[in-house]
């Protein structure tokens, strides 16, 4: 499905002949660049504040906060890859990615990992690398890498997992997913950083408390 933006400063009297070939755009998109009928397509997952695209083979899942019963990030899992998706409220006037990005190394650093920055399809990211202990109680480094996509009055934060955090061949499932979202940040005030109301999909059932 293509999605194309108008231009800000479209002139209604270009001529056809003159007007230059129009390029897909890319998402991640706000609700209002799309139209309704593409969120209501079946391959499209309405969560809220945020609708996904499913793909073939991708596994859609829910964190859910086991006492308060409300979702807190959607996880889209393709073979050993994931796409942890959250979505934020953010100024009118000014992005807060730069902000929140500090913010994570300093987290990453103070559990004695390393944050680097990179620039990548999305912008500036992060590659994290943090000690993780497994249930078995061995110490071992995990890779992530932490995106931040900028939109009208939202952030949305992405974190890729797994193998398509260290191989570009994997990642590219992923990012593809990523391009598919749509924020719906909706009209009401929100205080900035506060978490966009995210909900299961029409029909389903909460998952079991492991998915908690």
């Amino acid at each position: 499905m293509i999605f194309r933006r108008k231009a800000k400063n479209e002139d209604p009297e270009t001529t056809e002949q003159d007007a230059a070939p129009e390029e897909p755009a890319v998402g991640p998109f706000d609700s209002t660049e799309v139209d309704p009928e593409v969120l209501e397509a079946e391959d499209r997952i309405d969560l809220g504040a945020l609708v996904v695209t499913g793909m073939p083979g991708m596994e859609l899942r829910l964190q859910v906060d086991e006492q308060s019963g409300q979702v807190q990030a959607v996880l889209l899992v393709l073979e050993d890859s994931a796409l942890e998706l959250r979505a934020f409220a953010a100024p009118k006037t000014s992005g807060i990615w730069s902000e929140v990005r500090r913010e994570i190394a300093a987290e990453a650093s103070r559990m004695g990992g390393t944050a680097t920055e990179s620039e990548g399809s999305f912008g500036t990211e992060l590659v994290l690398v943090v000690p993780v202990e497994d249930p078995e109680g061995q110490i071992f480094s995990q890779t992530s890498r932490v995106l931040g996509v900028d939109g009208p009055r939202w952030l949305l934060r992405a974190t890729v997992l797994g193998r398509a955090a260290v191989e570009p061949d994997a990642a590219s499932a992923m990012e593809e997913a990523l391009r598919n979202v749509v924020v719906v940040r909706g009209s009401e005030p929100m205080a900035v950083r506060e978490s966009l109301p995210l909900r299961l999909p029409p029909g389903a059932q909460p998952a079991d408390e492991e998915q908690g």
